[in-house]
């Protein structure tokens, strides 16, 4: 059984891989050079004046110390100044890269290399076969099906959703025959989605469709109905930062209105700020989780089998995560960090489930582990190292193999139902595009289903796994990629990435953008900071609240190991990272701004006092606690919130970015930080915020949105750099 609902670690994430790109067809392969970094000489930029940002009185004493906020209006993205303000910036940021004046040929290597066939790995439902695919440059995927051996057909196009490509299918699920599929929707990339019922034969629409349901998955208990999760929409001030506190699942029943749902679990009787729901496969339980925080849940339980029979708690703290995968009649399969901070699999009676009668099927090991199921086996996907090691489990625990893969990378998938007899995975790492395996689970044979054509040959790159010591001697992982022959000679770009939180693990993914890069003469690297949950819970525990610096002196680390190793120097490092990995890089570039040359912080959490105050980023505290919590957890906060911790000094050439949909990562956040560093940089290199217009905190975004921006960013970083990337002869 798969989940249904959205990982609460997820809620925050920030995308791991760099958008894909473009290319000029009168540049040749052969032409496309790197010119000297002490520098062909660039063309001189000129950078309009940054607008007056407002500053207005506004003070906040916390622990008997006074906060000055002036830039607080910024806040309100409703108010009229600051959406002129937004404008404003707009106009200088586009004037300063409309003169970089290889701007357009990196726009068309990007376009050119973004311009082939992407699948996603298929799944059956009912008598049909469903695919996703993009012919190339599509703004979005489109959702194909297939009878047998028959020609597929559209099922779902979302790019007739809406004009400009920018409503997006975030999520469906079907009954369990496949006769009906309930569908979310995204609009401009809101967390706030839409809900609409189709019937699969007849693509005919069913009932109404559903609205304001957020942060959800959807169940559906026969042909009847679903559950379904929301809050009440924010009813004054911003519909895009109000708070979404207390969650409410609920049950619709197909064929009556969404305002006579029937409430079943959450709201005010049980407030908690996430809850998700799921079925199991034969559709027996009710398996529902609910947390405040984005680490730890409770764990409830209903057997459906049974009339009017309760709701049972399971587990009664968040102290841990937890998770029913799957059932064979009463007996519960659950995969748990509780007493085993890398995660185990145990089983338990559903007529006494609680953890004291918990045995152990697959016991923690010193890798990381997160379970799928299909074909009734368990497929074991451990971390190791932050790269992937599979094995298969009967469901007595007993292990049947280890599953080869084609080398060191990335493998996700292996979701199937119970009758299946082949699943699929897909494979990537950072020079082996994403491609789709079948794999056979009585044989345990892989077979290629689809591979990527984009154009890259993964002979002339190579990655390779180094470990350095961070400032009090923790060893940490890190990835690095470049062209093969490249001199370390400490002049070659180099783009580190990172993220370090909530338990997320940054994997080897390929990215088509990171071929402008590479094939310049670049280094692309990925540091697996404290904070992630690469070597489970102590690692993920060792980066947040007041442990949060040993993230940022990870990162720090990771930078100096670079230089040190001839990789790169400060002239030619940038920085970056999205969401969490946006208060990284604005903490990092306050604390050492000397260290790197160019920024990139994205969707950026960066006022450390005040992210609780919209939507449901207080449920973040278990990472980061609040600055209402005590003296000392406030002046901790206070003494890295990037917005806060500008000091009057010389800044790497940064370019901000965020977007005016972004109701997870609220662009006050990115507004605020922009008008402070703009403020305080002494230096001559520019700061510019890059606001994204009908795009949210980054899922769901159009082809031509992630080109643009992925354009945008190489362009700036070139130019601060003093490199010319493609010239032609």
């Amino acid at each position: 059984m798969k989940s249904l609902y959205p990982s609460l670690a997820l809620l925050l994430l920030g995308g791991t891989a760099l958008a894909q790109s473009p290319a000029n067809p009168k540049l040749s392969p052969q032409s496309r050079t790197l010119l000297d970094k002490q520098g062909a000489p660039q063309n001189s930029i000129k950078l309009l004046p940054y607008p007056q940002t407002k500053k207005v009185d506004t003070v906040t004493t916390y622990f008997g110390t006074r906060v000055a906020d002036p830039f607080r209006w910024l806040e309100n993205d409703q108010a009229e100044d600051t959406k002129a303000w937004v404008k404003e910036q707009n106009k200088v940021t586009q004037h300063y890269l409309a003169q970089i004046p290889y701007r357009d040929a990196i726009r068309k290597r990007l376009e050119t290399l973004w311009n082939y066939e992407k699948y996603g790995a298929p799944f059956k439902e009912g008598k049909y076969t469903y695919f996703s695919k993009n012919t190339g440059l599509q703004s979005q995927s489109v959702l194909y099906r297939q009878l047998g051996e028959g020609t597929p057909e559209v099922f779902l196009d979302p790019n007739q959703f809406s004009k400009d490509g920018t409503t997006s299918l975030a999520g469906i699920n079907f009954t369990k025959d496949g006769s009906l599929a309930a569908y979310q929707i995204s609009e401009g990339g809101s967390d706030w989605r839409k809900v609409i019922v189709l019937k699969t034969d007849s693509k005919s629409i069913v009932g109404d469709t559903l609205k304001d349901v957020k942060f959800s998955g959807l169940a559906w208990k026969g042909n009847d109905g679903f559950y379904y999760s929301s809050y009440d929409k924010p009813k004054a001030g911003s519909q895009l930062a109000g708070k979404t506190q207390i969650h409410k699942l609920y049950y619709h029943k197909l064929g009556t209105p969404q305002s006579s749902d029937q409430l079943i679990f959450g709201g005010d009787k049980t407030p908690r700020r996430y809850i998700g729901a799921s079925l199991t496969e034969d559709e027996r339980f009710l398996v529902i989780s609910a947390a405040n925080t984005t680490t730890g849940n409770e764990l409830y339980l209903q057997d459906l089998s049974k009339p009017g029979s309760s709701i049972v708690q399971i587990v009664d703290n968040e102290k841990s995560n937890v998770d029913v995968i799957d059932n064979v009649g009463s007996k519960l399969y659950i995969s748990t960090n509780l007493n085993a901070p890398n995660n185990r699999v145990v089983t338990v009676d559903a007529a006494n489930p609680a953890p004291a009668n918990w045995k152990d099927l697959i016991p923690e090991t010193k890798n990381v582990l997160r379970v799928s199921t299909g074909g009734g086996k368990i497929f074991a996907n451990y971390l190791k190292d932050a790269t992937s090691l599979i094995e298969q489990y009967d469901m007595s625990g007993k292990k049947e193999r280890s599953i080869q893969l084609p080398s060191v990378g990335t493998a996700g998938g292996f979701g199937a139902k119970k009758e299946e007899k082949e699943t699929y995975y897909t494979f990537t790492s950072y020079v082996y595009p994403p491609t789709i395996f079948k794999y056979d689970i009585a044989t345990g044979k892989s077979t290629v289903y689809k591979k990527a054509g984009v154009q890259f040959d993964p002979t002339k790159y190579e990655s390779k796994q180094v470990f350095y010591n961070s400032k009090d001697g923790t060893r940490v992982p890190m990835i690095i990629t470049y062209k093969k022959g490249v001199a370390l000679n400490g002049k070659n770009p180099t783009l580190l990435y990172a993220y370090g939180g909530f338990n997320t693990s940054l994997t080897p993914a390929f990215s088509t953008s990171n071929i402008v890069l590479l094939e310049n003469g670049g280094i692309y690297a990925v540091a697996n900071l404290r904070g992630g949950g690469e070597y489970g819970e102590k690692w993920h525990l060792a980066g947040t609240k007041l442990q949060k610096q040993n993230v940022f002196d990870d990162f720090i680390a990771a930078g100096e190991y670079l230089i040190k190793n001839n990789y790169t120097s400060k002239d030619y490092l940038a920085i970056s990272g999205g969401s969490n990995g946006g208060l990284l890089v604005g903490a990092v570039m306050a604390q050492r701004p000397e260290l790197f040359k160019v920024a990139f912080p994205a969707v950026g959490v960066m006022d450390m006092l005040r992210y609780n105050q919209f939507t449901a980023g207080a449920g973040w505290a278990y990472d980061y606690g609040t600055a209402q919590d005590s003296k000392e957890m406030f002046e901790y906060l206070y003494k890295y919130s990037p917005v806060h911790a500008l000091k009057p000094a010389s800044y790497p050439a940064t370019m901000v970015t965020t977007a005016d949909h972004d109701d997870r990562v609220v662009p006050a956040h990115s507004f605020k930080f922009a008008s402070r560093l703009q403020e305080v940089q002494k230096g001559p290199a520019p700061v510019l915020i890059r606001i994204e217009t009908n795009a949210g905190h980054g899922a769901g975004r159009s082809t031509a949105q992630v080109i643009s921006e992925q354009t945008d960013k190489w362009a700036f970083m070139f130019q601060n750099m003093g490199i010319t990337p493609y010239q032609s002869n």
